[in-house]
This record gives structure tokens, C-alpha cells and sequence, in this order.
């Protein structure tokens, strides 16, 4: 069986927007969004609607209603992800070049922290002595 003939040419607006409702809460794909959907159906999440009024709709969670319901979730998927793809904007603005002021050069003679490593023998602090680069990690902030 072939889904994409599964699929009714006519599908209820409502129908769809219960799908894009399962999609928004969990963005997952087929299968999960099937366990999501069967979820919303069984607590009315989605306008009080039980399985019984969205079959009515023609969402079906049955084996038999499975093929069709997959494309019309894969058609709801490709829209909300369409909807989410980047886009690039640029904002071009006619500025003088008396209205930019010179960016002043960095110093080239910056002091770098010194550290000293102390004999561990005599405790003395000899010649010895390395730069401790600065190293800056990026890490996620919350979790």
C-alpha cells in the first residue's frame, strides 16, 4: 500500500490544525508524533475533542487509518519547518565617512601576566618563569 495514495484529497481545516497542535507541543517526527497525537486525543487537549469527534474529522488511529494519517502529518511537518527555515535579512544604511569615527589601534606593548614556579626544594622562587595564556571556553548556558 502506497501512502501517498492513501491520502484524501480533502482533508477538514480542523484535522490539520490538530496535527500542527500535536506538532507545536512535541517537534518530533512520525512515530512519536503519532504517540503525541494519540495523547492529545485521549486527554481532549485539542478543543475537548476526543478520538471519537477527531475521526469524525477523519483522523483515525487505527491501522487502517494510519497510512493517511502519516501524510497528512508529513505535509504538516514540511509547512512548520518551511515556516521555521532562516532567513537572511539585511539592513543597509547610508552612513557618511565623516560620521564614523577611527577605530584607535590596540597597543602593541600589552603587559602579560607573569607567573613564577618557586623551587619545590628551598621554597625560593628562581628564575624560572612561563606566560599563562588566558584561554576562554564557551559553554550553554541552563540545561
Amino acid at each position: 500500500m502506497v501512502p501517498s495514495s492513501a491520502a484524501p484529497e480533502a482533508t477538514d481545516a480542523d484535522a490539520v490544525e490538530f496535527v500542527r497542535f500535536c506538532y507545536r507541543r512535541r517537534r518530533v517526527g512520525w512515530p512519536e508524533l503519532y504517540d503525541e497525537m494519540c495523547a492529545v486525543a485521549g486527554r481532549g487537549l485539542f478543543h475537548g475533542y476526543d478520538a471519537d469527534d477527531l475521526a469524525g474529522l477523519g483522523i483515525g488511529f487505527s491501522l487502517f487509518d494510519m497510512p493517511a494519517l502519516s501524510v497528512l502529518a508529513a505535509r504538516v511537518i514540511a509547512e512548520e519547518q518551511a515556516r521555521r527555515r532562516p532567513v537572511t535579512v539585511a539592513i543597509v544604511a547610508e552612513v557618511p565617512p565623516s560620521a564614523v569615527a577611527p577605530i584607535p589601534e590596540p597597543e602593541a606593548t600589552v603587559p602579560r601576566p607573569q607567573a613564577t614556579v618557586a623551587d619545590p626544594a628551598t621554597g625560593d622562587p628562581g628564575e624560572r618563569s612561563f606566560e599563562v595564556p588566558i584561554r576562554l571556553a564557551l559553554a550553554p548556558s541552563g540545561a
